[in-house]
Formats: structure tokens, sequence, C-alpha cells
């Protein structure tokens, strides 16, 4: 067994123990240290598959900002005084059915993933200056388009945001 191989079995037995304690926990801050933990493990795998750049971008968005908000959000809750609501059989229909979907759409991919593999075996495929030529030659009116829309939304936010206030001040 190589050290990649060694590498990639802990990576995943960890990251299962963690999925299972965000999903098995009662406690709502220790679902969330375990998806934290996932994320984690998540980013890598990604490294391991020469992705660094979805790997830093992993740790940061995910770990770093979105489970700090998901942290910061079920700690300002206070889940004692919630009662939780009784649940009908319906969930567990629909639940199975979408299970059902989900498993289908797996079996579709994993039937297809050799093309997939194929494709990706690249050396350099994850690479971030690989990426940035992809950004900048074939997509590169999408990513300005992109970038023009967060800009738009960001002023729109901040000047909503400034009319509220004026709103407030003056009544």
């Amino acid at each position: 067994m190589s050290l990649t191989e060694i590498i990639f079995f802990v990576l995943a037995t960890i990251g299962v123990l963690s999925a299972l304690m965000t999903i098995f926990a009662k406690n709502p801050i220790y679902s969330i240290i375990g998806l934290i933990v996932t994320f984690f493990t998540i980013s890598g795998h990604y490294v391991l598959m020469n992705a660094q750049f979805l790997a830093i971008v992993n740790v940061i968005v995910y770990a770093g900002a979105i489970m700090v908000l998901f942290l910061f959000v079920v700690m300002m809750m206070n889940l004692n005084e919630i009662p939780e609501p009784v649940k009908r059989g319906g969930w567990k229909v629909a639940a199975a059915i979408s299970s059902g979907a989900l498993l289908l759409v797996l079996v579709a991919v994993f039937r297809s993933s050799d093309e997939l593999i194929q494709t990706a075996s690249h050396p350099e495929i994850g690479l971030i200056h690989t990426l940035g030529k992809v950004l900048m030659n074939d997509y590169l009116f999408p990513f300005i388009m992109t970038s023009v829309l967060l800009n738009v939304a960001m002023i729109g936010a901040v000047l909503l945001a400034k009319r509220e206030k004026q709103v407030q001040t003056a009544s």
C-alpha cells in the first residue's frame, strides 16, 4: 500500500465518521462541527486528486465562511424552548422516493464514469493556472458577466440598506 492510499483511507474513514456524526448528533453544535470536519476531509481528497485550488476554495468558502455562519445562527437560537414537531408518514414516502431518484442518478453517473476518468486524468487538470487559462480564454464573457452581476447586487444591497437607514432616521 502506498502513502497516497493510506492517506486516502484515513481521510475517507474520518469523513464518513464525521458525516455520521453530523446526521446522528443530538446537539446541533456537534452536528455542525462534524460537518466542518467533513468539509476538511473533502478538501484533503481534493489535494490528493491534484486539485489544490478546489481544496483551498472549499476550506475558505464552506468550512471558513458558511459553517461559521451556521454555527453563529444555531448559537443565537434558543433551541431548548422549541418543541419538536410531530412528523407525519408522508415525509417518509417523499424521502424514499427522493432517495430512489438519487440512487438512479448515482448509478447513471457511475456507468459513465470511465469517460469522465479518462478526460480528468491529465496531471494539470486541477491546478490554478490551468483553471485561469480556461476561465480567461473559453469562459471570459460569462466570467465578466458574473462579476458585473455580483457588483450590481452589492451596490443594490448598499443602496437598500442606506435607504432604510434614512427612512428610520426621518420617522
